[in-house]
């Protein structure tokens, strides 16, 4: 047997991706150390880790964001790498800085590619060079309203202002009309000011109906980058995803094709190693445009799993030690078959309010095509101080068809009691004519709610 890549290497997360670091690791060789707020100490990433050490409270500001308690956390276990998982540090080039200042490989991009990625409209203008399509919008960070006003009259109206700095849909402003730009833009700066910490913001020209679709990639050490096709992320709320698929229905095989090459090319130009997604918009007529690169592994990343056959949390560790693709990835990489994920998160499905609580009963779905990567388990307490996501639940089939009928299957089995969860939502989005079609846009779940309320025929 090969020896590991690394010896240790500590998991500055929490949940189920911190579980399948682990999972990698223990098929590698590698041994573990889990942290955890006291809010997490009776977590599976704790358990199941070689060593865990408390990093302090609750609150993730004072633990899992602390970048002194990780790093001390890392140099008394003595480990050799760290992987961020997704969320918390894992885009904080600081945090990479840090680490490689200690003498701790980063499993991630070099610290001056995350700056770079980070900063949306950087990120655009580095594309836009080399030659990946971008939407029509403002050179660069717009310093008032009046050019704001000069730049969204020049490409034409909708527009949508957004933080330079930020995601997740904060500091972001749908303008239609320019009386109500200046006032818009004003509260696009207030809230990325208030969210990043940054009050920067640039223009784009807005699509009415698109759809939203990512491309996985991962490069190394040596200059060589793969892209492993593509997931459809359209359906979201308020631009939080809630189902993804691979491969995309709406994306051809040429289409697949052109856009890895011109990624591979970009890519290569600014140096991206490891594991990260672009993300672009398709419009109306199935072009697509360049939104930002998460320079992580994606919520999302088991889809691509199933339809390629790679490990890329495996991949990620091997290329953090310096292993070449040509080595650890399959040749041709081929995408067969189909892939759903549903995000099962702990909230109300009709108010979407946050449900934290003891889960006094759990059954999980099995059986043929179906993946469940969750942190929970019966009797376990849901912490208020964390994102929702509880689990993801994977259906893989030969076609997308197959892949529904085993999610519908699964969802059926999914039992969880003591807390709500969002299952019942995804049941009636798998149920529509426009999900069965693939006909939808990031509007649909807006539409499909605003149609679900009591007293809408």
């Amino acid at each position: 047997m090969p020896s590991p890549p690394f010896k240790k290497i500590l998991i500055a997360n929490r949940g189920e991706i911190a579980l399948r670091v682990i999972c990698a690791c223990r098929e590698l060789g590698i041994k573990t150390v889990a942290v955890y707020s006291e809010a997490d100490r009776e977590s599976l990433h704790v358990r199941f880790a070689d060593q865990a050490v408390c990093i302090g409270p609750a609150k993730s500001t004072r633990s899992y964001l602390d970048i002194p308690s990780v790093i001390s956390a890392a140099e008394i276990t003595n480990v050799d790498a760290i992987h961020p998982g997704y969320g918390f540090l894992s885009e904080n080039a600081a945090f990479a800085e840090v680490c490689l200042e200690s003498g701790i490989r980063f499993i991630g991009p070099r610290p001056d590619v995350i700056h770079a990625m980070g900063v949306k409209e950087r990120a655009r203008r580095l594309m836009k060079e080399a030659g990946v399509p971008i939407l029509p919008g403002s050179d660069g960070v717009l310093k008032s309203a009046e050019e704001a006003l000069e730049v969204a009259g020049h490409i034409g109206y909708p527009v949508i202002i957004k933080a330079s700095a930020g995601g997740g849909g904060r500091g972001m402003r749908v303008v239609r009309e320019p009386a109500d730009l200046p006032a818009n833009f004003v509260q696009a700066q207030q809230e990325a000011d208030a969210a990043f910490g940054c009050p920067d913001v640039y223009l784009e020209k807005f699509i009415t109906r698109p759809r939203h679709i990512e491309f996985q990639v991962l490069g190394d050490t040596h200059g060589n980058v793969e892209v492993l096709g593509e997931r459809e992320c359209t359906l979201q709320r308020r631009h939080q995803k809630l189902i993804e698929e691979s491969p995309s229905p709406s994306v051809s095989a040429d289409l697949r094709s052109r856009t890895a090459e011109t990624l591979q090319t970009a890519l290569r130009a600014v140096g991206y190693s490891n594991a990260g997604t672009v993300e672009f918009l398709m419009d109306e007529d199935g072009s697509l445009y360049f939104i930002e690169v998460n320079a992580r592994i994606q919520v999302e990343h088991p889809v691509t799993e199933c339809v390629t056959g790679v490990d890329l949390v495996k991949a990620q560790i091997q290329v953090a030690a310096g292993a070449r693709l040509s080595d650890i990835l399959p040749n041709p990489i081929t995408m067969r078959g189909h892939a759903i994920e549903c995000r099962i998160n702990a909230e109300n499905p009709d108010t979407f309010a946050p449900s934290p609580g003891r889960i006094t009963g759990l059954n999980l779905p099995g059986g043929i095509g179906i993946r469940v990567d969750t942190w929970v388990y019966t009797d376990c307490v849901v912490p208020p101080y964390y994102d929702s996501l509880i689990a993801k639940l994977i259906a893989y089939g030969r076609n997308r068809g197959e892949a529904i009928d085993r999610m519908n299957r699964a969802l059926d089995m999914f039992v969880v009691e003591g807390i709500h969860t969002s299952i019942p939502l995804h049941r009636r989005i798998l149920a529509t004519k426009e999900f069965l079609t693939a006909d939808f846009d990031t509007n649909f779940i807006a539409r499909f709610l605003a149609a679900s309320r009591p007293g809408k025929n």
